[in-house]
């Protein structure tokens, strides 16, 4: 009978979950993992403004190589979370870090390697996408087999809050290396770190053991077996999954035109301000606010409140309340003003960690990675339509207005749809719990 086989299922996957000192750990490494990841990520944005100068590209040229790291990216998403249902989300991880680390750190290289530094660095910023594509599903894929459901969302979003850490990083340090080297630094700081992170979790987390068995499994990992087929047309009868597919397009595109565009717009707009100053005060605030989120959503559910009451609150002001002072950003000329919405608008976007990216877990646990790389391939070909669509508008208007205008009102699509169509059920299983 199928339901005794999925009951042991579930028995078998309780036994697999870490414990309190794995998941400490784990969750620690994760933090740096993903901080790493937006070190790589962030590095073109911050290097942008120099590098536009040497090659002497202009906006809708940045646009591209700004934008083509979404045309990658929108690619891997969804092997990097069936890979992660079935070899180990932390196996996928530590692989493409390995990638991504060495493009990172040789991208100078590719930069110089003829007079096409458009191509060859759109080229790279491609293959950077391809590479990263795999990281959040499979994040995803991992947290939803390994940690308990009552601290999902706090070690989501503290792991999440790598993401801030990151280009807090990047914008700390990169202003420091653009103002005493050169934009080349950067890329070597970001890459050699991220090489010295796959290190430590290859010799102190991960065997040599646990990683020939997955390796091997790849390929064979992209076809699906019959008791690992992927529901996937039961999954996509439900509004509830549209609406998060929705939801985490919106926040995924109003995301990263923020991050793409804003240490330009801060550059241009005031020249004579520090580049520490707006590279890392957005961030810094950032960090504590999603550790909070994920703290409050937890305690919340545990006080009784329904779990989609908690998803949607986190939403309106990860989504809503985030792209009111997106707006106050393109109707203000004072600088400090300008610092403040911001980190008010940035840090806010980090309850998204605590709603929509969690509810995913929610209504499918046994296929997250699956899911959450079909919703966040939707918010990277967002991404790429947003990033240029915005450098587009900048080039023809000559104002930042429209560009914060643009983000309010994808952030404020994708909170309505969710507020309607949300919920924290699941529906992965059939009525009669077949084996998926």
């Amino acid at each position: 009978m199928q339901p005794p086989q999925d009951e042991a299922r579930r028995d078998m996957a309780g036994d697999t979950q870490w414990s309190r000192p794995e998941c400490q750990a784990w969750t620690g490494t994760l933090l740096l993992g993903t901080c790493l990841l937006y070190c790589a990520r962030a590095s073109m944005p911050i290097c942008t403004v120099s590098m536009s100068q040497d090659f002497g590209w202009n906006k809708k040229e940045a646009g591209i190589v700004l934008s083509s790291f979404f045309w990658g990216y929108c690619l891997t998403q969804v092997v990097g979370g069936h890979l992660g249902d079935r070899i180990g989300g932390e196996k996928v991880i530590l692989l493409s870090a390995s990638a991504w680390g060495s493009i990172t750190a040789v991208t100078p290289l590719l930069a110089h390697l003829g007079s096409a530094h458009l191509a060859f660095m759109t080229f790279s910023r491609i293959l950077m996408g391809l590479l990263q594509g795999v990281y959040f599903p499979a994040l995803t894929s991992l947290l939803s087999q390994k940690v308990r459901e009552s601290e999902r969302a706090f070690t989501y979003s503290t792991v999440g809050a790598g993401s801030q850490f990151g280009t807090l990083l990047t914008g700390a340090v990169g202003s420091l290396l653009l103002e005493w080297c050169s934009w080349q630094s950067v890329f070597y700081f970001s890459g050699s770190l991220t090489l010295l992170w796959v290190w430590y979790v290859y010799r102190y987390l991960l065997s040599e053991k646990d990683l020939v068995p997955a390796s091997g499994v790849l390929a064979p990992g992209l076809l699906v077996s019959r008791h690992n087929r992927v529901p996937w047309r039961r999954l996509f009868r439900k509004p509830a999954v549209w609406a998060a597919v929705f939801s985490q397009l919106s926040a995924a595109c109003s995301f990263f035109v923020l991050l793409s565009w804003l240490p330009t717009f801060f550059r241009e707009t005031f020249p004579d301000a520090k580049g520490w100053i707006f590279n890392v005060v957005p961030w810094l605030v950032a960090i504590p606010a999603s550790v909070f989120s994920g703290f409050l959503s937890d305690h919340l559910i545990n006080q009784g409140y329904r779990a989609i009451t908690v998803r949607k609150l986190m939403q309106g002001m990860g989504l809503g309340l985030s792209s009111i002072f997106a707006l106050c950003l393109g109707h203000t000329s004072s600088f400090c003003e300008s610092v403040v919405f911001a980190s008010a608008s940035i840090c806010l976007q980090t309850f998204n960690h605590s709603g929509i990216s969690v509810n995913i877990q929610d209504l499918a646990p046994s296929c997250a990675g699956f899911l959450f790389g079909v919703a966040n391939t939707a918010g990277a070909l967002a991404g790429v339509v947003g990033v240029c669509l915005g450098g587009y508008l900048i080039e023809t208007t000559g104002s930042w207005t429209c560009l914060f205008n643009l983000v309010a009102i994808i952030s404020n699509l994708g909170l309505c749809t969710f507020l309607v169509f949300g919920q924290a059920r699941r529906v992965d299983l059939s009525p009669t719990r077949e084996d998926l």
